[in-house]
């Protein structure tokens, strides 16, 4: 089994209902629930929405301050069009908008928003990075 992979990413959310409604929103389907977490079935990993005290406490720590925003999440997309498309869906599901999609510096196209629990989501074109049919993402072999 390959080391360098993830399986599971989960975001703490402070409202577990509002959490599931913006992904719903965003066109995401839970796929998997057990009181206080629901799961998203993504390509060849899950996203998980775990309530903050719940996770907390999952984690051995449960009087912890869980934060956000100190990392960032990312879907590449074939095309700017199709980044301007999703940028547009998020913050008509009730995102908040962090900075609009734009050319940037690496040659590429992207923007950045949070969801309602201020977690961070880049949306992206590469150009120097294709995407398979299924939409995931093998980078290219640069290093000898």
């Amino acid at each position: 089994m390959p080391l360098q992979r993830v399986t599971l990413i989960t975001l703490g959310v402070a409202d577990l209902t509002r959490a599931r409604a913006f992904y719903a929103a965003l066109g995401w389907q839970a796929v998997d629930e057990i009181p206080g977490v629901s799961f998203f079935q993504m390509n060849g990993l899950a996203l998980g929405l775990f309530g903050l005290a719940d996770l907390a406490k999952d984690q051995g720590r449960p009087d912890a301050p869980l934060g956000t925003g100190a990392i960032t999440l990312a879907q590449n997309f074939a095309t700017p069009a199709e980044v301007d498309a999703a940028y547009a869906a998020a913050l008509d599901a009730g995102a908040i908008p962090l900075k609009a999609p734009e050319s940037v510096f690496w040659g590429g196209y992207s923007g950045y928003y949070a969801d309602p629990d201020g977690h961070v989501w880049e949306l992206a074109h590469n150009p120097y990075w294709p995407l398979n049919e299924d939409g995931s993402l093998t980078l290219p072999t640069t290093a000898p």
